[in-house]
């Protein structure tokens, strides 16, 4: 019988490292939001690339949740495109 080996979340689960799990949760939660903002908004995907300043494709890619295709750096860019500021909290793990 084989070790089962469990992760306190996905992200745990597909990172190398913790820093690289932080990593990916704190994408995913800022693309959460954005894709929140632009259903809000009801807008068409080219609507959302216009606003966001970058391609509709880039939007799709978000929309879909393709975290890999984004750095934390773009995402703090199109949040900010869109009006937003972005506030990081650090906790005590």
């Amino acid at each position: 019988m084989s070790d089962v080996e469990t992760f306190s979340s996905v992200w745990d689960a597909v990172a190398d490292t913790p820093e690289q799990a932080a990593n990916l949760r704190a994408r995913a939660e800022l693309m959460r939001q954005i894709a929140a903002i632009i259903k809000t908004a009801d807008w068409t995907q080219a609507e959302a690339a216009e606003h966001c300043g970058v391609t509709q494709p880039r939007i799709n890619d978000l929309l879909r949740g393709r975290v890999s295709r984004f750095s934390l750096d773009a995402l703090v860019n199109i949040a900010t495109a869109l009006g937003r500021r972005v506030r990081l909290e650090i906790e005590a793990a």
